[in-house]
């Protein structure tokens, strides 16, 4: 008799970052951030993450999104170049708890501590009680980021997923699935429209990644040298 197969066995967590938006207008004043909508840019790089999906031929059970239109618009356009937008069973789920981490009131924050309140959220291994722009603390988003992911592990009805979320959210995860623990790795770069791989077993303690921040239009990322946060720190100080 054959030896029963006695593999773990896993499913498959794609993860992504919504496509690239515009947060601040050109004399650095914001946008709301709740409305704004994938820029030119950003719908180019989720319609090249749908192909990159249909050229692989990857088909989801379920899409996943944190609900903020910016998610949305990027998993919609997702479906559709990957060929799946017409089956019904892929309306994008709304889990709000997956919203990016929440800031506070930019005019609020004292000049001095500006950088630090852009960027502190994403430099190394990140104290829970860092807060994002003056509003949620690393450890808040945590509180409610890790327990979605693992009711999504327990529900036994999907064996492929897309996640359509955000930079925070998704370091949240992949500190995670690397470390085991309640730790969050600032520096896990999730550039937009970007892929993450994940597969998963039964044993909560079973995570395999598989790659991170693969971007479709430009996998090497020859010209990216600063972060997101950085970036938009420069865009945001020149109107104060």
């Amino acid at each position: 008799m054959p030896e029963p197969d006695t593999r773990p066995r896993r499913r498959r967590i794609y993860l992504m970052r919504h496509g690239s938006v515009t947060y601040f207008d050109d004399s650095g004043r914001p946008y709301l951030p709740e409305t704004v909508p994938l820029n030119e840019a950003g719908q180019a790089q989720a319609d090249a993450a749908g192909r990159a999906f249909y050229d692989a031929g990857v088909r989801f059970d379920r899409v996943i999104v944190s609900g903020l239109p910016r998610t949305v618009e990027t998993a919609l356009r997702v479906l559709a170049a990957s060929g799946q937008a017409s089956e019904p069973a892929l309306v994008p789920e709304t889990w709000p708890e997956l919203h990016e981490i929440r800031g506070g009131r930019l005019s609020a924050i004292p000049t001095h501590a500006l950088r630090r309140a852009f960027t502190g959220a994403f430099e190394g291994l990140v104290d829970e009680e860092q807060r994002f722009l003056g509003g949620e603390s690393v450890g808040e988003m945590m509180d409610r980021v890790h327990p979605a992911i693992d009711r999504l592990r327990a529900q036994p009805e999907w064996d492929t997923v897309l996640l359509v979320l955000h930079g925070g959210v998704n370091c949240a995860i992949l500190s995670l699935a690397l470390t085991g623990q309640r730790l969050f790795l600032g520096g896990l770069a999730q550039a937009a429209g970007c892929i993450n791989a994940l597969d998963v077993g039964e044993d909560p303690a079973d995570w395999v990644v598989r790659f991170v921040n693969h971007v479709p239009p430009q996998p090497l990322q020859p010209g990216a040298r600063t972060t997101t946060m950085e970036q938009l720190f420069e865009q945001y100080r020149k109107g104060r």
